[in-house]
């Protein structure tokens, strides 16, 4: 007999509890979906999961880590999560690609990057599409996230490649946001920009290690005067460390200093911020819906392609292209 979505969800739900990776993993998939039909059994069992009593159990710690390409984000990760589990800790890692804006999926090779911690019974790796837009890297994550509390990981770190809005995306659904950077012969801050220090609330400068520790040492001292440039007087001081993942040095100094950052939100602080994030996620929902609906809209399909046409033939202005796809939205209303 065909199982209903009820008997989905509930199985589902009762997976999560249990821990059973098969569940999470199903659970994931099934937040992340675009299809309608799934997406309407996401949020009944999001419903649930929201509705299950944790006791006393402290809410996850949620960290977002990012960082240029090449600066070994994976290999520090692994480092981490390997350190973290090995203290008790159930750890989950969400790897976000923004590349996959273009391409629906996400192209991520994190589990390969990442072999010893992925044969860890106490981690859960997983790659997160962005689902086509930024809006859908909320979407799938926030809930994605959601899912691995529910299964008990105590630890949910999110990774991002570091291109553009994504790391603004993802410092607003984390708790901590953690930036990693690498010494560079030159001018140390060209190419981190200046909005990632704005929003950083640790820094490191990874692959510290053999010849390169002093400059990593010289270049930390450099952007934490950077720093102290871009954060006004009375605000959270974002410490500046050196690491290695590669070597494991520095990468528990800067686990107290992401407790830190913790500590010094306080519980009202951290529960203050979370609700925020809950505001914005909602309208990232509604937006993302409503980008749906545009897609799917009858009327739309109907002139998109006339309109795609004398746009790109220069015979329709963009103001009036986008006023004609909105009517043709409206008529279906």
């Amino acid at each position: 007999m065909r199982e209903t979505a009820e008997d989905k969800v509930a199985r589902l739900v009762a997976g999560i509890r249990a821990g059973r990776r098969a569940a999470v993993s199903q659970a994931i998939t099934l937040v992340e979906s675009s299809r309608r039909e799934h997406r309407v059994e996401a949020r009944a069992l999001l419903t649930e999961l929201a509705g299950l009593d944790t006791g006393d159990r402290a809410p996850a710690v949620r960290v977002g880590i990012s960082g240029v390409p090449g600066v070994g984000k994976s290999t520090f990760i692994e480092a981490l999560g390997s350190r973290l589990t090995a203290a008790g800790h159930r750890v989950g890692v969400l790897a976000v690609d923004p590349s996959s804006v273009r391409t629906g999926g996400s192209v991520l090779g994190d589990k390969t990057r990442m072999a010893r911690l992925a044969a860890d019974p106490q981690a859960f790796i997983r790659p997160s599409p962005s689902a086509g837009t930024l809006g859908g890297v909320a979407r799938a994550t926030v809930q994605a996230m959601a899912v691995l509390e529910a299964a008990s990981y105590d630890v949910v770190l999110v990774e991002t490649v570091g291109v553009g809005q994504s790391e603004v995306t993802v410092a607003g659904m984390v708790d901590t946001f953690l930036f990693l950077t690498l010494a560079r012969t030159g001018d140390q801050l060209q190419g981190i920009k200046k909005g990632i220090l704005e929003i950083a609330d640790v820094v490191a400068v990874n692959k510290a290690d053999g010849d390169r520790e002093q400059e990593a040492r010289g270049a930390a001292r450099e952007l934490a005067g950077a720093l102290r440039l871009v954060r006004g007087k009375g605000e959270w001081a974002p410490p500046v460390v050196t690491c290695s993942g590669l070597t494991d040095v520095g990468v528990g100094d800067l686990w107290e200093r992401v407790l830190a950052h913790r500590a010094h939100l306080g519980a009202e602080g951290l529960s203050a911020k979370r609700a925020e994030q809950q505001l914005d996620f909602t309208w990232a929902l509604v937006r993302d819906e409503l980008e749906q609906r545009l897609r799917h809209s009858p009327g739309v399909r109907e002139i998109r392609d006339d309109v795609r046409a004398r746009v790109l033939a220069g015979e329709l202005p963009a103001t009036v292209a986008a006023d004609r796809i909105l009517a043709a939205y409206d008529q279906d209303a």
